[in-house]
């Protein structure tokens, strides 16, 4: 009998897609938090951001059902949650589950904002760039298509633009804050002694 390779495609397709869409949500954060688009309303960004993140979680189901119900390697449902469980490259495939759990929890972080704080909400969010590298790395060594160049470039742009948003970030909060001082500084010296 030959192998229906379907759901091998479809694991290949959605975890590319999911990907991209991981992306994509952690550049809409970036944005939002480096005002990059000044002309974008920070509310239209909060709504992409939100909706990726979403779109991102279901691109991952779409991902583990097609594993499941592929048969070129076994992956049980139980695999999907615990890191280690799954024979094909184990260490790899780690870094994707947990990928997918930090990914979970963040973005169930939106409905809890209030709950928890919106500063403890803001420091769980810096756990995305764990879960962007771990799935930066269960893609690139896990999946059956690194090899590739238009893979490679995949990756390669999504850490690019990751990596140039966060730098802009911390620089842009380091001038913020040294117009802080420096304003505090004036004032200092403008007071009358």
């Amino acid at each position: 009998m030959k192998h229906d390779p379907t759901f091998w495609l479809l694991t290949r397709a959605t975890g590319l897609v999911a990907y991209g869409l991981l992306t994509a949500t952690v550049v809409a954060g970036l944005t939002l938090k480096t005002r990059v688009l000044r002309r974008v309303r920070p509310v239209s960004i909060t709504d992409v951001h939100r909706f990726m993140s979403l779109m991102a979680l279901i691109a991952v189901a779409g991902h583990c059902t097609a594993l499941v119900l592929d048969d070129t390697i076994t992956v049980t449902l139980p695999a999907l949650v615990v890191p280690g469980l799954v024979g094909y490259r184990t260490v790899w495939t780690s870094f994707g589950v947990i990928a997918l759990e930090v990914m979970a929890i963040i973005h169930l972080s939106f409905r809890l904002r209030m709950r928890i704080g919106v500063r403890n909400w803001r420091r769980l969010h810096y756990a995305t760039y764990i879960a962007f590298a771990g799935a930066t790395t269960h893609g690139l060594l896990a999946g059956s298509d690194s090899s590739h160049l238009w893979a490679l470039g995949v990756y390669a742009a999504g850490v690019a633009l990751v990596v140039s948003l966060t730098t802009w970030r911390i620089d842009s909060a380091r001038a913020t804050r040294s117009a802080g001082v420096e304003a505090a500084r004036g004032t200092e010296a403008a007071a009358p002694r």
